[in-house]
C-alpha cells in the first residue's frame, strides 16, 4: 500500500458508517476533513475507544518504538507479522479504525512516470482501515502515531498492487474497536475476514496527486 489516501467527508459521515450508537467524542470538528491527498506525517482522523467511549481524535500517520531509531515511522504493518514480531508488540493491543474515503496506488506502466490509480469501494460508502498505535490518552512516553494494518493483495486488485489495507465490515470494525476482543479473535479478523476485493473498483487519476503540496478535489477524478 502506497502512502497516500483520502478523507474527505465529515466525521459524522464516517461515524454513521461505523453504526456505533452512542455518543461519540469528537475532538476532529463538525467540519467535512477536505483532505484529498493525505499522506504520512500528516495527522488523520482516527477512531479508538476509552473509557467505554468511541473517540475521534486527529493521529499523526506514522509510528515507532522508542528504540528504532535507525528508520523512519512506518505508516503501515503487515497483518502476517503485526500480532507477533517485536517491532510492533507495544501496540498490538492498541486497536483503532482509520475511517478513509479511498487510497492511491501507483503502477508501472511503461510511462515517464507511474500510473496513479485511486481506490474505492464500488458502492463509495466509507472504508474502515484496521490500525493499531500509540494513541491520545496512553503512555506519554511514546509518541502518539498509529499504523494501517495490510494484507495480500489477491485475485484482480494484485495488479495495482500487492499490498492493501485490511478493510473491515461494520460489525467487524465495532468488534476490532471493543477493548474486550481477545487479541486472537482480532489477529484472525485481520487475517481472515477483511472485505474481498469484489467490494472494490480502481481507475486512473492525474499524476498530480503525487506532489503533497496538490490537494484539491480534482485528485480524485477519473482521468
Amino acid at each position: 500500500m502506497c502512502g497516500r489516501l483520502s478523507q474527505y467527508r465529515g466525521i459524522h459521515d464516517f461515524v454513521a458508517a461505523l453504526s456505533m450508537p452512542g455518543a461519540v467524542v469528537n475532538n476532529i470538528g463538525d467540519q467535512p476533513l477536505g483532505r484529498y491527498n493525505a499522506a504520512p506525517t500528516m495527522q488523520l482522523a482516527l477512531f479508538h475507544i476509552a473509557n467505554d467511549m468511541l473517540y475521534a481524535d486527529p493521529v499523526t500517520w506514522g509510528w515507532r518504538p522508542h528504540w528504532a531509531t535507525d528508520r523512519a515511522a512506518p505508516i503501515n504493518a503487515r497483518v502476517e507479522k503485526v500480532a507477533h514480531g517485536p517491532f510492533f508488540r507495544q501496540i498490538w493491543p492498541h486497536r483503532a479504525i482509520c475511517p478513509v474515503d479511498n487510497w492511491f496506488e501507483w503502477v508501472d506502466e511503461g510511462g515517464p512516470k507511474k500510473q496513479p490509480y485511486l481506490i474505492r469501494h464500488r458502492n463509495r460508502s466509507p472504508i474502515l482501515c484496521a490500525s493499531i498505535g500509540q494513541l491520545p490518552g496512553q503512555d506519554r512516553s511514546e509518541h502518539e502515531g498509529f499504523v494501517i494494518i495490510t494484507a495480500d493483495s489477491e485475485g484482480g486488485m494484485v495488479d495495482i498492487h500487492d499490498r492493501r489495507p485490511v478493510v473491515l465490515a461494520p460489525d467487524l470494525a465495532r468488534e476490532w474497536l471493543d477493548p474486550a476482543t481477545p487479541k486472537e479473535r482480532a489477529e484472525h479478523m485481520a487475517l481472515q475476514q477483511g472485505e474481498a476485493e469484489e467490494a472494490f473498483e480502481w481507475f486512473k487519476v492525474s499524476t498530480a496527486v503525487g506532489n503533497v503540496r496538490n490537494y484539491g478535489q480534482e485528485l480524485i477524478e477519473p482521468v
